[in-house]
């Protein structure tokens, strides 16, 4: 059976950050993922999270506000990208997260896919134990971002040919970059290492859109994939009163609703 985690920074909003791991785990969840745990220190989330799998964290994304969106790919911002990298994967290494998101940026054309290449090319020899993921993000959500596209990012990934780094399947933007997201699974799912599941065309609990999530369970069951499948959604209600999907897709019943 696939190992479903909770989106600790979109799910259980209910409470605070420190929390929200222990009502994952109430809930059923079998680990977390936090966008950016960077508010809290180590010791703070490790007593939180209380030997609950860490999945993934993204790196710090810079100045979020201001409209950073990471520097991976940002052409002069080399020094920004090494020090938010290493305070990423240092924290992922406290926490034992098993994914480092590296963020590309707000950036275009072949100086910055060059930079791109570069940073990670540095980064996979700065933490040679951290498994790093890159994820296409749609430009609506995320107007600019260097990375939108699944097929530009499987052409990178192959162009690098590093074991270490992998694509992170969005059902959410999948569907909104190519329209179809079981097209981009079934043509990307060998460069594949983290999952993220969404309702479509609403973004709030997972189901519908014309995307068959118990065939994807029963997909990674079949390999015996140790592929996380993240719930990043925004909760139509309070979270532990939408929850009848994971129970379905944990049972294998159908169909998957709220």
């Amino acid at each position: 059976m696939p190992r479903f985690a909770a989106n600790l920074t979109m799910l259980f909003t209910e409470v605070p950050s420190l929390q929200r791991p222990e009502l994952a785990a109430q809930a059923g969840f079998d680990g977390a993922e936090i966008l950016f745990p960077y508010d809290h220190s180590a010791s703070d989330w490790q007593a939180a999270l209380s030997g609950l799998p860490l999945a993934l964290i993204n790196a710090p994304p810079g100045n979020w506000a201001a409209g950073d969106r990471g520097f991976a790919a940002v052409p002069g911002e080399e020094a920004k990208f090494r020090d938010t990298f290493l305070r990423g994967a240092d924290l992922a290494q406290r926490l034992g997260a098993m994914r480092l998101h590296v963020m590309a940026g707000v950036a275009r054309g072949p100086v910055a896919e060059q930079t791109f290449r570069e940073n990670l090319t540095w980064a996979v020899a700065q933490a040679p134990t951290l498994t790093l993921t890159l994820e296409p993000l749609n430009t609506d959500d995320m107007p600019g971002y260097f990375l939108n596209d699944f097929d530009q990012a499987a052409r990178i990934l192959d162009d690098l040919a590093c074991p270490q780094i992998g694509l992170q399947f969005d059902l959410w933007h999948a569907a909104r970059i190519h329209g179809n997201a079981t097209a981009v699974w079934t043509t990307h799912r060998d460069r594949v290492n983290h999952i993220q599941i969404a309702g479509f065309p609403a973004r709030n609990e997972p189901g519908g859109g014309g995307f068959d999530l118990p065939a994807l369970c029963a997909e990674l069951d079949a390999a015996d994939s140790a592929v996380w499948v993240a719930a990043e959604y925004r909760p139509a209600r309070a979270t532990v009163h939408g929850l009848g999907w994971l129970a379905a897709l944990k049972s294998r019943n159908r169909p998957i609703g709220g």
